[in-house]
């Protein structure tokens, strides 16, 4: 029978207040109706006063805090990102649900694939009025990222990076962060592979961001440690895939040469769109996957779109962007003094058509 549509409004409403927010498709599957019948639900306990609406986020009327005072005071939050940056826009959209479903005003900052490009913008948001900011820098390298560490960690509005973990130790070591643990991300990677029976790995990821750096010393420190892992190497994915070369012949992106040389069985690609074209430059050697060689991306972006769909590990970016953004506005809401705060999220790991379980190498890598 049919719950009535009171009741589940009520229900809805019971919901919201007990959390003070709430994700539409959340509360649809507790209910177990559409997420369209609770968009219905929660516009009529909007117009009604009851609720506030964000991008898939709602938010009680009666308990929702009130905008920062330095926001109501005719400032905003200023977003600065990289430009061309896929995995960053679903933290970019994590970021801005929560902002909206706060009323609080914002305005996005793109910057440019150079050295230094953020702190123009970060200074130009700040004469315009901005009280706080949410900041991924892109750091193409390790030089990049150590002269940003200076006037990020100087500025004098709360300061949240986004996916970026300064050195230990440096300037910005005590400004707050929220990353995904890039760590665990390749530790899921291995042990999937591992566990379908593969002991010789290659490794292909980028060398251009924080991100990359992180992967690649955490895969160095697995395979070397990984009882059941025979033997194991590093390319990059793609060749200008790294800005601190220059990098040997066997590693810049000659993937297949190396799993012949190797003897590998298996793959773990970063980013996706680098994973993708391997599996095709893959496909014009002959080597087929997963029956030849299982595969599996890292970031999980567009890996889903491949032939086959990609296995991939999953970092959790919208949360990142809705942590992120939380934790800024909590800044905001208290008294400066606070302990700074460093989050790091688990990935996950979605496990599609190209991998799959051992049996034979095949002549195709031997």
């Amino acid at each position: 029978m049919r719950e009535p549509v009171e009741v589940r409004r009520q229900r809805i409403m019971a919901a919201v207040r007990a959390r003070g927010t709430a994700r539409v498709r959340d509360l649809a599957e507790e209910l177990r109706v559409s997420v369209v019948t609770v968009r219905r639900d929660v516009e009529e306990l909007t117009r009604q006063g009851g609720l506030r609406r964000g991008h898939g986020v709602v938010r009680s009327a009666e308990t929702a805090e009130e905008p920062a005072a330095e926001v109501r005071d005719g400032g905003r939050v200023a977003l600065v990102v990289p430009e061309r940056h896929a995995y960053l826009a679903e933290v970019l959209h994590g970021a801005r649900t929560v902002l909206e479903a706060a009323g609080v005003p914002f305005a996005l900052h793109i910057a440019a694939r150079a050295a230094g490009a953020e702190r123009p913008l970060v200074e130009r948001a700040l004469a315009d009025g901005a009280r706080g900011l949410l900041i991924a820098p892109r750091w193409l390298g390790r030089a990049h990222e150590a002269a940003d560490h200076g006037w990020l960690a100087a500025l004098e509005v709360p300061t949240v990076l986004m996916e970026r973990r300064p050195r230990p130790g440096s300037p910005a070591h005590a400004l707050d962060s929220v990353c995904s643990d890039h760590w665990y991300g390749a530790h899921l990677a291995v042990e999937h592979l591992v566990g379908l029976g593969h002991r010789r790995i290659v490794f292909a990821s980028r060398e251009d961001s924080p991100t990359a750096r992180t992967l690649r010393a955490a895969f160095t420190e697995i395979a070397d440690a990984h009882p059941l892992v025979e033997e194991w190497a590093w390319t990059l994915s793609a060749p200008g895939a790294g800005q601190e070369g220059p990098y040997p012949a066997d590693e810049t992106g000659e993937v297949p040469a190396l799993l012949r040389k190797t003897g590998a069985t298996a793959l773990v690609g970063h980013g996706d769109e680098d994973a993708l074209m391997i599996v095709q430059r893959l496909a014009e050697e002959g080597v087929r996957v997963p029956e030849d060689c299982s595969v599996v991306a890292y970031d999980d972006v567009v890996a889903g779109l491949g032939t086959p769909p990609l296995t991939a590990v999953s970092p959790p970016k919208g949360e990142v962007g809705r942590v992120a953004a939380e934790l800024l506005l909590h800044r905001l809401r208290t008294e400066p003094g606070r302990p700074a705060q460093r989050v790091e999220l688990l990935p996950q790991l979605t496990v599609r058509g190209s991998t799959r379980r051992l049996t034979d190498p095949g002549p195709a890598l031997g």
